[in-house]
């Protein structure tokens, strides 16, 4: 967990994706690997492909899209477990959704995503659903979104 917190930490930092050394471990125990040695063999995998980016870069965007779109739809699935009969629940998730593509930034989803979720909780007189946790983000955003409007970030 601590290596997976670092990885975050760093590559926030350094604007990459935050999420991959935890798929990594992810990936690595529901693969069987228990050891240091699992990680020990995706860093070498790593720094191999290092070797090979430039070949990489070579791959056009379009060869690439069929496959995310792929990953696109094994997501999506995801969305059946949402229980739409809670306005309170559903709406987020498809604002969160919808909002990502169109503002072409998955934070930005996310962050849209959060608010709803706090403000509907919170006038349908169920605030007691909301975690600290959440406030403490919901503020966040709120100084984020206010102050990029201000220019400011």
């Amino acid at each position: 967990m601590f290596a997976d917190a670092l990885g975050t930490t760093v590559g926030a930092i350094l604007g990459t994706s935050t999420v991959t050394s935890f798929v990594e471990s992810t990936s690595g125990v529901a693969s069987g690997g228990r050891t240091g040695l699992t990680s020990l063999s995706t860093a070498m995998m790593f720094a191999l492909s290092l070797l090979l980016a430039p070949l990489f870069l070579m791959v056009p965007a379009a060869a690439t899209a069929p496959a995310l779109i792929i990953v696109g739809l094994f997501m999506i699935s995801s969305v059946l477990k949402i229980n739409f009969n809670d306005l309170s629940e559903s709406f987020p998730a498809f604002l969160t959704i919808v909002m990502m593509p169109f503002s072409f930034s998955i934070a930005n989803g996310i962050v849209f995503g959060m608010l709803s979720f706090v403000i509907l909780k919170a006038l349908s007189s169920r605030v007691r659903q909301i975690s600290l946790t959440m406030w403490v983000i919901f503020t966040l955003f709120i100084v984020k979104l206010t102050l990029e409007g201000m220019n400011i970030l």
